[in-house]
């Protein structure tokens, strides 16, 4: 991987104005855009290696923090008022604005909430093509017993302890990421408690429709290890997407040779195999898309 990779943090203004913080790589001899939508209570540093690594390969990446989260958050999160989809609605999208380039395709990563962001986004068709990792419903159900436990405790004890107490999700003294303001907690909460998270939610109407939308090829990757989002809470998500070219990729670590993954490994540098397969499946799409 080159260490000579140029890094610019810059602001970048959500469709609401609400300063948000990004970081551009800059390919030496860019081939392509690429746009990084991380996982909730993750900060933009984690995906650093995997952006340098694809400006490498000539892909000009960005990276943001959401609102609320790492470098966007404000001084408190105790009474900071966002909906959870806003990550989706008006950051994200705002940066696909501000990352696409006319004379070329703009590639885009996911890392779990990233793979939901895709479908709620009002420019999904700039978007060339989108390649997700650890993407899930959410549900406990999906999960192994052990983990079952624990994800109940946390959304039936300790959170609601936490943010009565705190008045946001202090997730970081639980060391399970960035701190969540109120929103993104009662919202994740309650959508956790279907199969099919947000489309079974009846609050929520007309998102399947929206989700139907999307056209962009797409690949799901998900371990077998992943706890949070393993294969089959990836299928129930990932099902809403049905009119796009769509491959599901089950990665058993161990065979593979790459160790444990979980629901984090897909970006520490154990698992730089994965992400040249991700950047080869790109460059595929982007020569057969200019050659049609």
């Amino acid at each position: 991987m080159s260490t000579s990779i140029r890094r610019e943090t810059q602001p970048l203004l959500a469709l609401d104005d609400y300063p948000l913080a990004a970081t551009r790589y800059h390919a030496e001899r860019p081939q392509a855009q690429l746009l990084i939508a991380g996982a909730t209570g993750v900060p933009q540093g984690f995906y650093r290696r995997f952006a340098e690594h694809a400006a490498s390969r000539g892909f000009n990446t960005m990276t943001l923090d959401y609102r609320g989260i790492g470098q966007s958050k404000p001084d408190s999160l105790r009474g900071f008022e966002m909906e959870y989809l806003d990550w989706a609605h008006i950051d994200l999208a705002a940066a696909v604005d501000q990352h696409r380039h006319a004379e070329r395709p703009l590639f885009m990563i996911g890392h779990s909430f990233g793979g939901h962001a895709f479908g709620l986004l009002p420019n999904h068709d700039q978007v060339a093509g989108f390649y997700t990792f650890g993407t899930g419903a959410g549900w406990h159900g999906w999960m192994p017993r052990a983990e079952q436990v624990r994800v109940l405790a946390m959304w039936r004890l300790i959170g609601p302890l936490m943010t009565r107490y705190k008045g946001y999700l202090a997730w970081s003294k639980l060391g399970m990421g960035e701190d969540l303001p109120l929103g993104v907690y009662r919202q994740w909460k309650r959508w956790c408690r279907f199969p099919r998270y947000f489309f079974d939610d009846p609050q929520m109407p007309g998102l399947a429709e929206r989700f139907a939308q999307v056209k962009t090829p797409m690949v799901a990757l998900n371990s077998l290890d992943d706890l949070w989002a393993p294969p089959a809470s990836r299928d129930a998500f990932m099902a809403a997407y049905v009119n796009a070219p769509y491959q599901a990729r089950t990665l058993d670590s161990q065979a593979e040779g790459l160790g444990a993954i979980g629901h984090m490994g897909y970006f520490r540098p154990a698992a730089q195999r994965l992400w040249d397969e991700t950047l080869d499946w790109f460059e595929q799409l982007r020569v057969e898309q200019r050659a049609a």
